[in-house]
């Protein structure tokens, strides 16, 4: 694991209806545990043994590996340790391969992303414009065709998770570039960029950072498209560990993965009053949307909700 604390100011987030509430923000010492962690999972999370600033209320260890189920809220000595996410963080094995790697998916599902990407080379005339990004003088034209796509994306829209738009962010693409540590992907119609991939390396793992999608362009996989492209691209190179796809579950994820570690985001945090009011908050908003979102799935119109958001229709 990287043994570095970063000092943050972390959101509690409440999320009711559509409407996003910050609770005051809590700093605390963050790091987060990459697929090149050679630490073994754990059964019960333990609160680290670093002294803590005075002006800090815990740590957040995100994609910790753990064995089985943890439970959500517990005490452990001064702290409450909450573990708000459980999930399968999915990866590809990129040590062989291209077409070793296309072999893993069944005829059936090979069928359909050639059909995918025969669907859309038609609609483009009988070719597909894709462009790769890695060098510094490439950049600049990266983030600013990125931008008018991520201005369209459900991620931005209501997320706020598209990709950044901040100097900031664009001097850490230059500095990335410069050490070859960054792949950046755009997908074309015509000179219209209609899809984005953005992903920084570390350690010979290529992070999933920002993918994103022009809505007008959903019923064409403009997505699976480029990340298709992508990923050939990246196994050419023959230099890379991992594709880590990093925090979250999708159905895009688990189909491109080869593999996954279990892992669980998990904070400790000094055990007051305040504190433990902020986390059963949380923990009571996460429990009404999980509930929502399993009643919607067996109602059968979660799947069509989220793809009419998708489509900002």
């Amino acid at each position: 694991m990287n043994q570095t604390w970063h000092c943050q100011q972390v959101p509690i987030k409440i999320q009711l209806g559509d409407k996003t509430f910050l609770a005051p923000r809590l700093w605390l010492q963050v790091r987060e545990a990459g697929l090149d962690d050679e630490a073994p999972s754990v059964a019960e999370p333990i609160a680290p043994a670093d002294p803590l600033p005075a002006e800090s209320q815990g740590f957040l260890i995100r994609s910790l590996r753990v064995i089985g189920h943890q439970p959500v809220f517990r005490r452990q000595g001064v702290y409450l340790c909450y573990v708000p996410a459980q999930y399968p963080r999915y990866y590809i094995d990129m040590q062989q391969s291209f077409s070793e790697y296309k072999s893993k998916f069944s005829s059936k599902t090979r069928s359909t992303l050639s059909r995918k990407i025969r669907k859309y080379t038609e609609h483009c005339g009988g070719s597909i414009s894709w462009r790769v990004y890695r060098s510094p003088g490439e950049m600049a034209e990266f983030f600013r065709l990125a931008r008018t796509v991520s201005r369209t994306t459900y991620q931005e829209r209501l997320l706020d998770a598209g990709l950044p738009d901040s100097e900031e962010f664009c001097e850490e693409m230059e500095q990335l570039a410069q050490q070859d540590c960054v792949r950046a992907f755009l997908l074309f119609h015509q000179d219209r960029p209609v899809s984005y991939l953005y992903c920084p390396i570390s350690n010979g793992v290529v992070l999933y950072a920002y993918l994103g999608y022009d809505p007008d362009y959903m019923n064409f996989s403009v997505g699976t498209v480029l990340q298709w492209f992508a990923l050939e691209y990246l196994f050419e190179e023959k230099i890379f560990r991992f594709f880590d796809f990093t925090e979250g579950q999708s159905e895009h994820k688990k189909l491109f993965a080869t593999g996954s570690v279990q892992c669980a985001n998990v904070f400790f945090v000094r055990d007051t009053l305040h504190n433990m009011c902020l986390l059963q908050i949380q923990r009571a908003v996460d429990s009404l949307s999980k509930f929502t979102g399993d009643r919607l799935e067996r109602l059968g119109i979660k799947a069509s909700l989220k793809r009419l958001i998708r489509s900002g229709r």
